[in-house]
């Protein structure tokens, strides 16, 4: 059958949402990429492949539906206000990281200490805020991009300075999941861009597996952060020793 282009056109916007290339959803339909970008550009599916589809994305037919009719794109960045909400209430922060993760409720109430009552609560303030929606049964399908980040200098990044950096690193990284490289030396402009470069893809990497591994049960995965960073800086300890500039 013929799919409509509303319907073609969600699935696109899902897909970047989500991060996942026509490469990544040929190999998950175990189909060529060249077949995928085909099925694509021709609307030429069956109602077994776009379930199939759908699986890949962990969306039901009807938000697909649903979300054909709105014909957005997924937010790349939240707005202050929201991420002023999210740092204000630890319990929706959480709810936030475990919706846009996948969990499912019955998941989410054998290891965490929120009543049904108490989930759904979050869920809902989470709806009304714009970062998800909530669907029957408390699914939530996210708003967001799967890669969105959060504001440069922003409510988020600066409760990350504050609060969390501290806890981050209060721990001997000597894990067997653990790895901490304290890196310094001198790089030229270039070599300072091309370093640049290599974070983000590290970044990309990082979100290509965050995709990967987003269909497997909350007991086979690990939740995982990284800090990558880079800037011109000193140690302060060796502040004292710089000789002063000459300004005159």
């Amino acid at each position: 059958m013929a799919v409509s282009v509303e319907l073609i056109d969600a699935l696109k916007r899902l897909l970047r949402g989500q991060g996942l290339t026509y490469r990544e959803l040929a190999s998950r339909l175990k189909m060529s990429e060249a077949a995928v970008k085909r099925m694509f550009s021709l609307r030429a599916m069956s109602l077994q492949r776009l379930e199939q589809i759908c699986d890949v994305l962990d969306v039901g037919l009807s938000e697909l539906a649903a979300e054909a009719s709105r014909g957005r794109e997924s937010m790349a960045a939240l707005t202050e206000a929201q991420e002023k909400a999210l740092v204000s209430e630890p319990a929706l922060l959480l709810a936030l990281f475990l919706s846009l993760n996948r969990w499912r409720q019955q998941d989410v109430l054998a290891q965490f200490a929120f009543t049904e009552a108490q989930w759904t609560g979050l869920l809902v303030k989470l709806d009304r805020l714009g970062i998800i929606e909530l669907l029957p049964g408390n699914r939530a399908r996210a708003l967001t991009a799967r890669n969105f980040r959060w504001r440069r200098g922003g409510p988020m990044e600066r409760y990350f300075r504050e609060k969390l950096l501290t806890d981050y690193f209060a721990d001997a990284f000597d894990g067997e999941q653990d790895g901490l490289f304290l890196l310094s030396g001198s790089l030229s402009v270039d070599g300072v861009r091309q370093m640049r470069q290599r974070l983000e893809d590290v970044v990309r990497e990082f979100d290509a597996l965050l995709i990967r591994d987003a269909t497997l049960s909350p007991k086979e995965r690990i939740g995982m952060s990284l800090v990558l960073a880079q800037k011109p800086w000193l140690l302060q300890l060796f502040q004292g020793y710089r000789r002063a500039l000459d300004k005159s």
